[in-house]
């Protein structure tokens, strides 16, 4: 490999894509080519990849896929770091290079929520206000913890594992990659990263950050590459840790890939998140809710809500109100401040989705889709509600991950307890109720790592993330995303 020198700007956010200007887009250029980032240096690579902008599906940039041989460059870094600089550093001492972290992305956060937008398709007003904020959040957060891991665990200072593998999905690039890295820093690690190969772009500004705090070479580095690339990480024998966002299907490969070796694993997987509105619900706010818990990034969440299960006596009267609310959401240019629904990450993932609208509609399910206005080019999907379908139906069964959302309805608590938990998944869940003791009851009887009450995908760093079954295991953020990069007592 050799160091990239093509700094030059290929290309100015907004304008030169011809899209739409909005007040919150703002000058951040896009290199032609992307490589990777190894030992604190930019290395470029022989084989490359395009990344597209799903708003419009033209091309963002050449991006360099990663190659056994780079994977192995960069865990050979991390472990020098590991058992150098990084590894003999204090907490304290780490805890300021974190703080320094967080302070940048906030001080870069317009110009990183624009690129996240840009590269990923979802709204402005989304990456601006949620996925860059909660970052910095966790690097904050975990810059606390820093010089306290005494207290995390009982009986003494606990060690770090070494070098932690890391493979982020492209539905939150930047906050995924905060969430795995921030945690992993703290408690005296070094990582390699693998971004998804759609949505690379953010974890290259992150990487500019990196140099920018001064951060020792080798503490982070960030490889990309499609699945090759992230199951050469995972199954590097120098990797004491992987950690894992994405798919139930992939997450399988991946523990069939580290079974027998003593590498620790965290996985947070697929969802089919149940939403549970009873008739006592404040019908008004538990419809914000429900589209919030669906639609809140074109339904790109792993712990959607995916499944609306509601209360026979009101389930029409519920209907009719979500459907006209979601009647005046706007989809289109993802950065118009306005836009409610952006476009579909890629290609394939819409393909996907529209295999499940035939799948539902050849099964029985009465398909209504939002009229609102679509646009002609980029990859965009209307809001969707399936009703009339059965606990048996594919579409209830299995993870769409897209604007899609399917309506059950209920008798009592008991039977929606069974529907809710009827299913291999086990990420989040939501309960909508005016009763406290129902509320404490329901959520105490559904088998879910999550569930929220009277609200939905709220999210705090000093809050653990993880689900049960096939949804995954470990967790992270709060206390417990600490022990999941921490080995023996000392």
């Amino acid at each position: 490999m050799t160091k990239r020198t093509d700094a030059k700007p290929a290309l100015q956010l907004a304008g030169a894509l011809d899209l739409s200007p909005a007040p919150e887009s703002c000058p951040a250029p896009i290199k032609s080519r992307y490589g990777h980032f190894i030992g604190g240096e930019f290395v470029d690579g022989d084989d490359h990849f395009t990344t597209v902008n799903p708003a419009t599906g033209e091309v963002l940039a050449e991006v360099a896929a990663g190659s056994d041989e780079t994977v192995d460059q960069a865990v050979k870094a991390a472990r020098k770091a590991a058992d150098g600089v990084w590894g003999k550093m204090s907490g304290a001492d780490r805890g300021k290079f974190l703080y320094r972290i967080a302070r940048r992305i906030q001080e870069r956060s317009r110009e990183l929520a624009v690129l996240e937008t840009i590269d990923n398709g979802k709204p402005i007003r989304e990456t601006r206000d949620v996925d860059i904020p909660l970052a910095a959040q966790h690097f904050f957060y975990y810059a606390g913890w820093a010089d306290k891991l005494q207290y995390a665990v009982p009986g003494g200072n606990p060690t770090p594992l070494g070098v932690a593998g890391q493979v982020i999905p492209w539905n939150f690039p930047f906050l995924m990659a905060s969430w795995k890295l921030a945690p992993a820093l703290a408690t005296g690690n070094t990582v390699v990263l693998k971004p998804a190969e759609t949505t690379p772009l953010s974890a290259m500004l992150l990487a500019e950050i990196l140099q920018e705090v001064d951060l020792p070479p080798g503490v982070i580095n960030i490889v990309n590459g499609a699945g090759r690339t992230g199951g050469a990480v995972m199954g590097h024998p120098d990797i004491d840790k992987v950690a894992f966002t994405g798919s139930t299907n992939v997450g399988r490969i991946i523990m069939r890939q580290i079974a027998g070796s003593k590498k620790k694993a965290t996985m947070e997987l697929g969802g089919k998140g149940a939403h549970i509105v009873f008739a006592d619900a404040s019908l008004d706010q538990a419809v914000e809710g429900c589209i919030n818990g669906i639609f809140f990034n074109q339904g790109h969440v792993c712990c959607a809500g995916s499944r609306l299960l509601v209360e026979e006596s009101i389930a029409e009267e519920f209907l009719e109100r979500l459907k006209r609310r979601v009647e005046v959401l706007r989809i289109g240019n993802p950065l118009d401040k306005n836009t409610d629904i952006g476009a579909i990450n890629s290609v394939k993932q819409l393909g996907t989705i529209n295999k499940y609208l035939d799948i539902g509609k050849n099964e029985g399910a009465n398909v209504w889709q939002s009229p609102c206005p679509v646009p002609d080019k980029g990859f965009f999907l209307p809001p969707t509600i399936m009703s009339g379908v059965q606990q048996t139906d594919t579409v209830v069964r299995e993870e769409i991950f897209g604007p899609v959302l399917s309506v059950l309805t209920f008798r009592t608590p008991a039977e929606a307890i069974k529907k809710a938990n009827d299913t291999e998944y086990g990420l989040a869940a939501g309960v909508w109720s005016e009763k406290n003791s129902k509320l404490f009851e329901v959520a105490h009887a559904l088998n879910a790592g999550i569930v929220w009450a009277n609200g939905y995908n709220l999210f705090d760093p000093a809050s653990p993330f993880g689900g049960v079954r096939h949804s995954g295991f470990g967790r992270e953020g709060g206390i417990a995303g600490l022990w999941a990069y921490m080995g023996g007592i000392s």
